[in-house]
């Protein structure tokens, strides 16, 4: 495997690995200040070649955002920021070496871009995010759609608007299952795609479909394991949001397990067969599977990396990890809890670690984070923001 040597020899080398809204934000404000001055040389690694922000995935799903117009270039932004961006995925680490290991990379038509390589550091921050946990139930992967990466959300819009196309098109009268979605979770993604759709939908159909009938042949269907949906927001929201989906007609199904899912449809724990033509599936998360057992460090069950309260990994103090990729003490909180996989925190992790790492440079203690909830902001389209 090559080893790539960064340019800054005899600098502080810092790799940032996974550029999603924390990890961008903090190669930036690195970059800005201990790059531009040439005091750390930053290097951020990153599978994708550009970044959108992923509470945003579900507004590229409708087909309500033009994908292209938020998304930012990595090399760009590095450019302009003073730090460098290479791209690949992290297959591991060795922290007796401190090196980290990249895949090679291939383009769409699996010609390679970059062979394996290894990048030195001597401070690594892992910033992967998570990705949307199936918890193993049976026809998940292969028949639901998770909206993890722009690519799966504009699959989803391709697959929403070839269903409508067909449905116009076909001489036969429509299956059961046909112009039926089902979302299962009623979280944040799940509330806010059952909104996008409703519009979506009939702004798709009032485009020359004429032979569908939304109000008749569409079903949007949201299912939740829980008792209500935004089960983690408070009740007061939780309400208004249903008040307002059930105004778009969208059909709630609470404390209602899904136990598989199938080409044609969802099947619930208590042997109800909810017929849908696409499946979303936006329930729970993981860390990516390369957290796990990465070359020692500890983990939990969801492959999230334990860290203490600087952020530093429990085992090795050279690693950080933030954001929903690690499990992080809320200092500040009633009870003894984690901080919560939201993107706010991601930010003010990021903010926190750019001081720190200053700190780290300087030879100077680092201070313990403390997270600051300051509400949620769920968008159930254009004109009903609810915020708490």
């Amino acid at each position: 495997m090559q080893i790539h040597i960064p340019d800054g020899e005899g600098m502080h080398r810092i790799v940032i690995v996974g550029g999603g809204a924390g990890g961008l934000e903090l190669a930036t404000l690195l970059g800005d200040s201990l790059g531009k001055k040439q005091h750390a040389h930053i290097t951020l690694i990153d599978k994708s070649r550009t970044h959108i922000w992923k509470p945003m995935l579900h507004e590229i799903a409708s087909g309500s955002m033009d994908y292209s117009l938020h998304e930012i270039d990595y090399l760009a932004q590095a450019h302009w920021h003073h730090f460098r961006y290479r791209i690949g995925a992290m297959t591991g680490i060795d922290r007796a070496q401190r090196l980290v290991h990249v895949a090679s990379h291939q383009d769409e038509d699996g010609k390679s871009v970059t062979q394996e390589r290894s990048f030195p550091y001597d401070t690594l921050v892992i910033a992967v995010g998570s990705r949307t946990n199936d918890f193993k139930i049976p026809g998940v992967a292969e028949h639901a759609i998770q909206l993890d990466t722009p690519e799966q959300a504009q699959r989803f819009h391709r697959k929403l608007v070839n269903a409508c196309i067909r449905a116009h098109a076909q001489p036969e009268p429509l299956f059961p299952n046909q112009l039926q979605v089902a979302i299962i979770g009623a979280g944040a993604t799940g509330v806010e795609l059952s909104a996008e759709l409703y519009r979506s939908i009939r702004t798709l159909v009032s485009y020359g479909l004429e032979r569908i009938e939304a109000d008749q042949d569409v079903t949007l269907t949201l299912i939740e394991a829980a008792p209500r949906i935004l089960p983690v927001l408070p009740d007061r929201i939780a309400s208004e949001a249903t008040r307002i989906l059930e105004k778009l007609d969208v059909k709630i199904r609470t404390n209602a397990r899904v136990s598989g899912v199938t080409p044609f449809g969802v099947q619930l724990a208590t042997g109800e067969f909810l017929p849908a033509e696409l499946v979303v599936w936006a329930a729970g998360i993981r860390a990516p599977a390369c957290l796990h057992d990465l070359d020692g460090l500890e983990s939990n069950s969801i492959n999230q990396l334990l860290v203490k309260p600087t952020l530093q990994t429990t085992r090795d103090d050279n690693v950080f990890a933030f954001g929903d990729c690690a499990a992080a003490p809320w200092l500040d909180a009633a009870a003894e809890t984690m901080i919560p996989p939201r993107a706010q925190a991601a930010h003010q992790q990021a903010v926190h670690l750019a001081k720190q790492l200053r700190q780290r440079i300087n030879g100077k203690p680092l201070a313990d984070f403390h997270y600051q909830d300051f509400g949620s902001l769920v968008s159930l389209g254009k004109t009903w923001p609810l915020a708490v």
